[in-house]
């Protein structure tokens, strides 16, 4: 859609997610094996014809600049397209991004110089699969403003997200950042209306509200917390309600913004039939991936004890089992599994080795971590909090390169 601009913000510490985020940026995260997080959101761009993308950059983005030049040159500059990262550059004055409203303030010349009909905003580290089409078809049918992605969750849930209070026509009339009181919330006795985080703008109204944000000193310069309540006061705002409208039930969604979330997000991937469905050649997820052989399993016959096996799992691309036990695992590529060992509920990501007779059970290991024979993860809590970070459901991560 050539009247759509695209911006992914791409910048987030991911502090939640630490250790993954030592070394990179949240959506350069790995995820499901062969993907970056990052990369749902630029294969929703490109499914939906989004071909005019900024991924706005500033926090270790060394490795996703990487990835976003060698996996997503796939857009033709001679017809108008790009997918460009743009590092945070000061050009209005000496501060970096100073919140996701100020981000695009910074940017406002890319808007200019592309004159965009509308403005299309997207965050760089959540899982799903939208066809951003509907929405912009939506933003239009009703006249509005600015329209907010929202999707349907649990009153338990509200203190993760900003929360959207709307009438029968869903015209947004309040937003709530992350409250801490779910009673208080207005809406339905069950769900309420999530913010995704996604924006449709009318490209003049952005200008003007980034604009006059820009000038009030004690603003965070976020679109939740200070952009929307501003723009509350007289512009038209709706909520887009991402919704399966087959069977009337929220449409996949994850916010992998935790270790905890994260890992679950991940485990769902392993199911028989999974929210996401990975494999479907009309909505491809693309990525960036280094030319590995194929996966190979070994020493089925020598040994009823030295069985290479990988069971309702994941398994990438130069993975070789060698003579040990997989399940309900995701290997990332390049991964080997040494004779007699196991491992179970575990992310493994690219490089990691683990050595003979080793257990692992539930952990996230980082890249290029080699596990020493007869090691064992994920078995004695109290052990393991002393040489890793344990989060609260028992998940143990190891981080990237971490020398045992």
């Amino acid at each position: 859609m050539r009247n759509v601009l695209t911006f992914i913000m791409a910048g987030g510490k991911g502090e939640r997610l630490y250790p993954l985020t030592k070394d990179r940026t949240k959506p350069a995260v790995p995820f499901g094996g062969v993907y970056r997080i990052i990369d749902f959101t630029l294969s929703n761009c490109v499914n939906s014809d989004m071909r005019r993308i900024h991924v706005l950059t500033q926090y270790k983005s060394y490795s996703l600049t990487k990835h976003i030049s060698r996996g997503w040159s796939i857009v033709n500059a001679e017809l108008g397209e790009f997918i460009d990262a743009i590092p945070a550059q000061q050009r209005v004055d000496d501060n970096w991004y100073k919140g996701t409203a100020d981000s695009i303030y910074q940017n406002i010349y890319a808007i200019k110089d592309e004159n965009p009909e509308y403005v299309l905003i997207l965050a760089g580290d959540h899982v799903y699969k939208m066809d951003y089409r509907e929405m912009i078809d939506y933003h239009a049918e009703k006249g509005a403003d600015l329209t907010v992605g929202v999707v349907e969750i649990t009153r338990e849930r509200v203190y993760e997200f900003g929360i959207c209070d709307v009438d029968n026509d869903l015209r947004v009339k309040s937003i709530i950042e992350k409250p801490k009181d779910s009673a208080k919330v207005p809406g339905g006795s069950k769900n309420v209306f999530a913010s995704m985080g996604i924006y449709v703008f009318k490209a003049s109204v952005l200008e003007d509200a980034l604009t006059e944000d820009a000038k009030n000193e004690k603003s965070s310069h976020d679109f939740a917390k200070d952009i929307i309540p501003l723009m509350l006061k007289k512009y038209s705002i709706y909520a887009f309600n991402f919704i399966d409208k087959k069977n009337n039930k929220p449409m996949y969604w994850r916010d992998v913004g935790s270790l905890d979330a994260y890992y679950d997000a991940n485990m769902e991937m392993i199911a028989v039939f999974p929210g996401l469905d990975l494999y479907s050649k009309s909505w491809p997820f693309r990525t960036y991936q280094e030319q590995y052989g194929p996966s190979k399993t070994v020493f089925a016959q020598e040994d009823e004890h030295r069985v290479g096996a990988a069971l309702d799992s994941l398994v990438s691309n130069g993975c070789i089992i060698s003579g040990g036990k997989v399940q309900s695992s995701v290997l990332s590529p390049n991964v080997r599994i040494n004779s007699f060992s196991e491992v179970s509920d575990s992310i493994l990501m690219e490089g990691v080795d683990i050595g003979r007779y080793a257990k692992i059970k539930r952990a996230i290991i980082d890249k290029h971590v080699k596990i020493p024979p007869k090691t064992e993860i994920g078995f004695d809590k109290e052990q393991d909090s002393k040489r890793f970070k344990v989060t609260e459901s028992g998940i143990v991560v190891i981080p990237k390169g971490m020398v045992l």
